[in-house]
Parts: structure tokens; C-alpha cells; sequence
């Protein structure tokens, strides 16, 4: 049986091959290659931006007497990035030869993967971190004497029965921990909310993009 002329035009939107609608199939492909090849743009900026900042976040640690804060915020973000490096050889494999709901598939796909991956980094980056901080500020040098057992005589001045573990007061490890699980909690919302602040708008007319085109194969 011969295909309908309902079935013909729905397959003009959906096929790069088609001959029915060739105009409004074209304009499909050209908004998806647009959507995807911004979002390659932005996202090669964003990693362009996070080398650039640890970097200068390294170099300014050392002015200011926390290297080791800048050293673990550095190969912290390094790896980061090294592992969105490789993410976005999988985004430039994507066939462009394909039908527009395809190639927004495909890319839509790869955006799950990557924010995926990137939802579990986030829970240890977080924790990382703030640890760096921590670690950073502790060894600081306080007038010869880090800053951290300046911090804790003070303490004991004060509060002579302040129990210690390590030289570390217990209420300071105690709130140190809670802040690092809550961290780790909350690291992959902290990242969703981070993504939408960059990428809120591409997503949206990516989302838009498909919708306009599954209804067509409704």
C-alpha cells in the first residue's frame, strides 16, 4: 500500500533523505546544529575559564601563604577538566549526516551522560575543596607559628578543657565533618544549579527544539 500524504510530509521533517518539505526539514537541522554547536562554544569557553582561574588561584596561594590550598584546588580542577576534555571528543563524534530528531538525540543523550558523571565528580569535588581550605588556612604561617595552633592556644586560653584529638579541638572536627557531608549531600544539586545559571537557556530551547519536532511524529 502507497504511504499516505500525511506519512510522506511527517517523514519531510524527520528524514535527511526526504523530498517532501525540504525547506522546513533544512530549518530543523540548521536550529539543531546551532543549539549544539553553542553549546560546543560555551562549553569550550567554561573549560578555558576553569584552567585559566586555577591557574591564577595557584599563583596567587603562594603570594598569600596557602600553597597547599592552591596546589589540591589546582590538579582538583585539572582533573576535572581533563575528564571533560574527553566528554566533549564523544560530543564531536556525533553524526551530523542524520535527521535533525536523531542528532538532537544523540546530543541530548550526551547531555545525560555528561551531567551524569559530572553530578558524582561533584560530590567529592565539593568536600575536596572545602578540605583545601581548610588544610590551607591550618598551616598557614601565623608570625612563625601556623595559624591553626595559634587558633587552638587561643582556645585552650579561654577554654582550658576544650577536649582535643590530634591537636585539633572536638567541636572543630565535629562541624568540619558535618560541613563536608553536607557537601557530598548536596555536591550533585550544587552542580545542577550551577549547570542551569550557564546552560539554563540552551537546554531550554534544545527541550523546546524537540518537542517541535516529536510532535511532528506523533
Amino acid at each position: 500500500m502507497e504511504k499516505s500524504i500525511e506519512n510522506i510530509w511527517k517523514e519531510g521533517f524527520l528524514e535527511s533523505d526526504a523530498l517532501v518539505a525540504p525547506k522546513v526539514n533544512n530549518l530543523y537541522n540548521q536550529k539543531s546544529i546551532h543549539i549544539i554547536d553553542k553549546f560546543k562554544r560555551m562549553f569550550k569557553i567554561n573549560l578555558i575559564a576553569i584552567v585559566a582561574f586555577s591557574f591564577v588561584f595557584l599563583v596567587v596561594s603562594f603570594f598569600v601563604g596557602i600553597p597547599i590550598t592552591g596546589v589540591i584546588f589546582f590538579v582538583t580542577l585539572s582533573v576535572l577538566v581533563i575528564i571533560n576534555k574527553r566528554l566533549l571528543i564523544d560530543l564531536d563524534k556525533i553524526d551530523m549526516g542524520v535527521s535533525s530528531y536523531q542528532y538532537l538525540k544523540a546530543f541530548n543523550q550526551w547531555i545525560i551522560k555528561q551531567v551524569d558523571i559530572n553530578k558524582k565528580i561533584s560530590r567529592f569535588l565539593y568536600p575536596i575543596i572545602f578540605i583545601s581550605m581548610l588544610l590551607g588556612f591550618w598551616f598557614k604561617d601565623a608570625e612563625g607559628v601556623p595559624l591553626g595552633e595559634r587558633l587552638v592556644s587561643e582556645i585552650l586560653f579561654g577554654f582550658p578543657d576544650t577536649y582535643l584529638i590530634f591537636g585539633v579541638p572536638v567541636i572543630g572536627i565535629v562541624i568540619a565533618l558535618v560541613i563536608i557531608g553536607l557537601l557530598a549531600l548536596f555536591g550533585a544539586r550544587i552542580y545542577k544549579w550551577d549547570l542551569n545559571i550557564v546552560y539554563g537557556r540552551v537546554f531550554k530551547k534544545l527541550k523546546e527544539l524537540m518537542t517541535d519536532i516529536e510532535s511532528l511524529r506523533s
